[in-house]
């Protein structure tokens, strides 16, 4: 069983998402976000965000963190944002020694919905079935990095991925 933590980076807001995999059953323990105030400088944001990621790592000590590659649409100014977030966690989880894992949103959604156009609203819908949950996980955020955690539990399975990826992959 390895316990994975689901990283949707960010600069207001940092989904996270917890589950524990175990031979393609995934379990659900807790998801939120970090949320930093817009009126903050950056540097005491990101400050806070490093510090709320390692608190996670030490509460649930992952054996893998998830988190969502950089994808750069239209909004050049958000991706830098986000890129700064991301940054942090990225050092938080390397400072405590945990593997790291990113996924493209085109990967996470062809994990998740079977289709790498699904909708917002279908990732969500899908993430509340393959956890058994009432309701789907908000924010979206934290729905987005529960999916990130599945991904990672579904990807880290595969043959492609034993001994870092350097396994010969048979059809037999």
């Amino acid at each position: 069983m390895q316990t994975i933590l689901g990283i949707d980076p960010g600069i207001a807001t940092v989904g996270f998402g917890i589950i524990r995999a175990d031979g393609g059953k995934n379990e659900f323990v807790r998801c939120g976000a970090i949320l930093t105030p817009a009126h903050q400088r950056l540097s005491v944001r990101l400050q806070q965000i490093y510090y709320d990621t390692l608190e996670l790592i030490k509460m649930f000590e992952p054996d893998a963190i998830a988190i969502e590659e950089l994808f750069f649409n239209t909004n050049l100014t958000t991706g830098i944002s986000v890129a700064h977030g991301r940054g942090v966690v990225l050092l938080a989880g390397q400072e405590m020694g945990i593997p790291m894992y990113e996924y493209t949103p085109l990967q996470v959604k062809q994990a998740i919905a079977g289709y790498g156009r699904a909708s917002k609203k279908q990732m969500m819908e899908m993430v509340k079935r393959l956890l058994n949950l009432d309701s789907v996980a908000r924010p979206d955020d934290a729905s987005d990095a529960l999916a990130l955690a599945i991904t990672h539990a579904r990807f880290s399975g595969s043959l492609l991925n034993i001994d870092g990826g350097n396994s010969v992959c048979s059809t037999i």
